[in-house]
């Protein structure tokens, strides 16, 4: 249904791949979302928001475990949003 969506490993895959990855998961979990509003029936269209929930999620905690928060919204032992540079600073 979704070229955009692969099923790399995401234990390969580079920050700016897993970011990608990350991104096209929540595109397709969001256009699904939309699909199923007017859908509700459709259950191929469910199962396959809810793979995609699920691989988002994995990617969305390796990504955060490897390279530090993505939002606000994850819990943190210290506060890590400065510890890299601003985009600005690159």
């Amino acid at each position: 249904m979704y070229n955009c969506v692969t099923c790399k490993d995401t234990c390969n895959m580079s920050k700016q791949e897993l970011f990608s990855q990350i991104q096209s998961l929540a595109f397709a979990i969001n256009d699904l979302a939309l699909y199923l509003d007017t859908h509700v029936n459709d259950r191929k269209a469910l199962d396959l928001h809810n793979e995609y929930a699920r691989k988002y999620r994995k990617c969305y905690d390796e990504y955060e475990r490897k390279y530090g928060p993505l939002s606000i919204f994850c819990p943190c032992d210290c506060w890590r949003w400065i510890e890299s540079p601003w985009p600005w600073e690159n």
